[in-house]
């Protein structure tokens, strides 16, 4: 009963993502892909990748603030206004080099006039996706394994009879989840912490062996309690088109907390794993 009503009282709300078919083509509807719609003005993001070049971001995802009020909860999100997601879907940064900084970008248009942005000329064909429809619900959501024992360190050891709880809650498992808000689906490790850490300027590539064990536990306090999921993005597939991010992975946008109420969309920190 105690392991129990420790994961109950960790449950947050998620808003479930189901996307394909038809977008709906009016100006501020959620969608992903086709193109952004955006305010007179608007500077498409861009940032230097690796090979010292600039790139523009690949247009992920745009969700109708005021749709998605009933579905938040928490009360987390703008309620009004359109939320867009960009990345650069070309070279697919990880997240781990405080370098991948502004290798994704969110903006948050509060209540502007809203228009089709042109693609950039320079926009690889293959990072110009179809523009395909989302369907939203709001779900329970439950930390996984990881990110209970970041949480909750000591405090369990059988992952098994944490599992057998988490399901008895409603507790639900999918092979391809895209979602919003709540806890992620962890393919490696809990996120929090290398989020906190690479904002402060740590390389993660390694062993972290640049770290120091004060620093890593100061970080460890705060990290799990600070990030939140904000947007995760599974494999995307339509007739004739498909989306992964590595092998099988998924893309993760986190932001502290105090960010998200504050509107801070540009603190954002993108986290890429795979199998």
């Amino acid at each position: 009963m105690e392991l129990s009503e420790t994961i109950r009282k960790m449950e947050r709300s998620a808003v479930r993502l189901a996307i394909g078919g038809p977008a709906e083509e009016k100006a501020g509807a959620s969608r992903f892909g086709g193109r952004p719609d955006v305010p007179e003005g608007f500077a498409w993001p861009s940032w230097p990748g690796e090979d010292g070049g600039t790139h523009p971001l690949s247009f992920l995802a745009q969700f109708d603030c005021a749709a998605l009020a009933p579905l938040d909860r928490e009360g987390l999100l703008p309620k009004t206004g359109l939320l867009s997601f960009f990345y650069d879907a070309e070279s697919q940064p990880w997240g781990f080099d405080p370098a991948d900084r502004g290798c994704a970008r969110v903006f948050w248009f509060e209540d502007a006039a809203l228009s089709p942005a042109p693609f950039p000329e320079n926009l690889e064909e293959e990072s110009r996706f179809p523009a395909l429809g989302v369907s939203m619900r709001e779900e329970r959501s439950f930390p996984g394994w990881e990110d209970f024992c970041a949480a909750q360190p000591g405090g369990q050891d059988d992952a098994d009879s944490f599992y057998e709880e988490r399901a008895m809650l409603g507790a639900e498992d999918a092979e391809n989840r895209s979602q919003l808000l709540g806890w992620p689906d962890v393919i490696q490790n809990s996120m929090p912490l290398e989020c906190e850490l690479v904002s402060r300027g740590h390389y993660l590539g390694g062993l972290w062996e640049d770290v120091s064990k004060e620093e890593r536990l100061e970080a460890e306090t705060r990290a799990v309690g600070e990030w939140r999921l904000l947007f995760q993005l599974d494999t995307v597939e339509a007739p004739g088109f498909e989306l992964m991010f590595g092998d099988c992975g998924r893309i993760y946008f986190y932001i502290r907390e105090e960010d998200l109420k504050a509107r801070r969309f540009d603190r954002v920190w993108l986290i890429l794993q795979c199998c």
